[in-house]
């Protein structure tokens, strides 16, 4: 027997009423909203893994304020993203809110998310709060900058339209980029996306005697691993002296919903304060 598709649900509705007929039982009267609303539920418990509602007591912080989760090994920071009422906001996690519990102190921090920033940064891999996960000690810098900053003034941006010279034969011909624009990569696995991007930052820091932030955005912790390694090869990242022509920013694929989404911004920050 064939079935289309668009009479399936009213065939289904049509049997289950014979049976629950048969066996004297009560239709609920609207079996379709009552679905509806343990669906919706189901998903609002599983998002809320990732945000913490946190009550103060007066001085309710502004929203993007970063808190501090006090006790709490490895360090815990939390985004307000939404002021619920009642001395009550909402925040997303920059990390896993396991073993979080009712109760738990919180600290304002009284700003956004701050990151070390400056030329000490070159060569190292951080996370999206700033923290070094290269295994290689603290990062000491002399300046420390929020992710969340005010967008340039239009007198201070630049009109002039010039070509970024990338060194890339087959870019500067065909589909060259310009400087302070936006470019963008599509393509499947394996085609090159990463192979360009590491051709470009050797490039800018040879030919140009630039510097770059790479900020890895829900990568898979074996790329960006192996694209570290590939830099301290060509030389882009020196581990002995103080040569590295970029900094790495990572927020991988294992990491939650919040750190992923704030990755970007850190790798943005990164870029202001260089050499």
């Amino acid at each position: 027997m064939f079935l289309d598709s668009l009479g399936l649900p009213q065939i289904c509705h049509h049997f289950v009423q014979q049976h629950l007929q048969a066996k004297s039982v009560d239709m609920p009267q609207r079996p379709n909203q009552y679905h509806l609303q343990q669906l919706q539920l189901d998903v609002l418990l599983q998002l809320l893994v990732q945000f913490v509602d946190v009550q103060f007591d007066d001085n309710l912080p502004p929203i993007l304020n970063a808190l501090e989760v006090k006790g709490r090994t490895p360090r815990l920071i939390l985004e307000i993203a939404q002021h619920l009422g009642e001395n009550t906001v909402r925040t997303i996690a920059m990390d896993g809110t396991e073993g979080l519990v009712r109760g738990q102190q919180c600290v304002d921090t009284g700003g956004p998310i701050c990151i070390p920033v400056g030329p000490e940064t070159l060569g190292r891999i951080m996370n999206v709060i700033g923290e070094p996960i290269d295994e290689r000690g603290p990062i000491k810098t002399k300046m420390m900058s929020g992710i969340h900053q005010d967008a340039p003034n239009f007198i201070d941006m630049s009109t002039e339209q010039e070509i970024l010279e990338t060194g890339i034969k087959v870019v500067d011909l065909l589909a060259p980029y310009v400087k302070g624009g936006k470019i963008g990569l599509f393509g499947g696995a394996g085609v090159g996306k990463t192979v360009l991007i590491m051709e470009l930052i050797n490039n800018i820091a040879r030919a140009h005697g630039g510097y770059s932030v790479f900020a890895g955005v829900g990568e898979r912790t074996r790329e960006g691993n192996d694209l570290y390694h590939e830099m301290i090869t060509t030389g882009v990242i020196d581990l002995k002296g103080n040569n590295s022509k970029v900094s790495l920013v990572y927020g991988q694929m294992n990491e939650p919903p919040g750190a992923r989404a704030r990755v970007a911004l850190t790798g943005f920050d990164g870029c202001r304060i260089l050499p």
